[in-house]
């Protein structure tokens, strides 16, 4: 009987080692990173090109526009351009200076 009263104590500690062993938790935790955030490039957007159109271009020829003559330096009245054109028809007024046909007289034989 000794036989047997060693067998139930070795059952009974094995018995209570298991339930102590049940009781210890071993736990290994393998944790993920914490979540990193990562800021995109930065984007230049190029501005739009100013467009400045160019100034338009005013083209005045010498001639007669309405009641006045330009010479191409300045207006003249009719009243000033006749006179002016009276005293230059006289050729000895002129001599030693320049003598101005306005465009187109010459043609007509004006001048």
């Amino acid at each position: 009987m000794k036989k047997y009263s060693y067998l139930v104590a070795a059952a009974g500690a094995l018995l209570g080692l298991t339930s102590v062993a049940h009781a210890v938790n071993i736990d290994i935790n393998v944790g993920t990173p914490a979540p990193v955030y990562v800021a995109p490039p930065p984007v230049y957007v190029a501005p739009r090109p100013v467009y400045v159109p160019p100034p338009a271009q005013v083209v005045v020829v010498p001639g007669w526009y309405g009641e006045r003559y330009y010479d191409g330096r300045r207006y003249w009245s009719r009243h000033e351009w006749e006179a002016r054109e009276h005293h230059d028809r006289d050729r000895h007024h002129h001599e030693g200076k320049r003598y101005h046909c306005p465009p187109g007289h010459a043609k007509k034989g004006e001048c």
